[in-house]
């Protein structure tokens, strides 16, 4: 049985996802902050800190910075201020940069190599939140669920190679089900924890 008000909410978070894509550098900015913050660290706690610092992850100094993550209750503070000050250098050429590759999957190598703090599931989760619909964020959450199905045996550490067999995986699956794989991660969002956030 289809969950039409599951569906309605994933659609809507996907129409969301592209109008951020198209908002100017600083707004996507704000949006790379907001994964360099979500690793290793949960989500919801995340979006109530980007909530929380807004513009000043443009503008604060990176003890500044730190102090405000620190006071909200953020688990690395120093190190995540130092990637998102460091990462200001791509600032407003970060939309124009990420759109000159062929695919997704370039401007997703593009941003593992050139900002500090992004693996590839932050990447993923990050051009996925700006509209891209072809990568796959492998989180905690997802590899739990795949192996519980006996689709996966759970890795020990998640190499770039590990990445992308469980992203081809995922491929199918969507292809299977008829969806993107920005799709596909909320809706096993939903599955794993009962939410759909971004």
């Amino acid at each position: 049985m289809v969950d039409t008000e599951l569906t309605t909410l994933v659609d809507t978070r996907i129409k969301e996802f592209e109008e951020l894509g198209e908002k100017p550098c600083g707004e996507i900015f704000k949006e790379l902050c907001f994964c360099i913050l979500t690793a290793n660290f949960a989500a919801e706690k995340s979006i109530e800190i980007q909530e929380a610092i807004g513009n000043g992850f443009l503008t604060l100094f990176e003890p500044q910075l730190a102090d405000k993550l620190k006071e909200l209750g953020y688990r690395y503070p120093n190190i995540r201020a130092k990637y998102i000050v460091e990462a200001r250098r791509h600032k407003d050429s970060l939309k124009e940069t990420i759109e000159s590759f062929d695919d997704g999957y370039e401007s997703r190598e593009w941003l593992v190599k050139n900002v500090k703090g992004i693996g590839y599931k932050e990447a993923s989760h990050f051009l996925r939140n700006i509209g891209y619909k072809n990568s796959a964020i492998v989180d905690f959450h997802i590899i739990d669920l795949l192996a519980r199905c006996r689709l996966i045996e759970k890795p020990k550490t998640l190499t770039k190679t590990k990445y992308m067999e469980i992203e081809e995986l995922l491929g199918k699956i969507a292809a299977e089900a008829n969806m993107n794989l920005a799709e596909l991660d909320l809706y096993l969002w939903h599955i794993e924890t009962g939410k759909v956030l971004k």
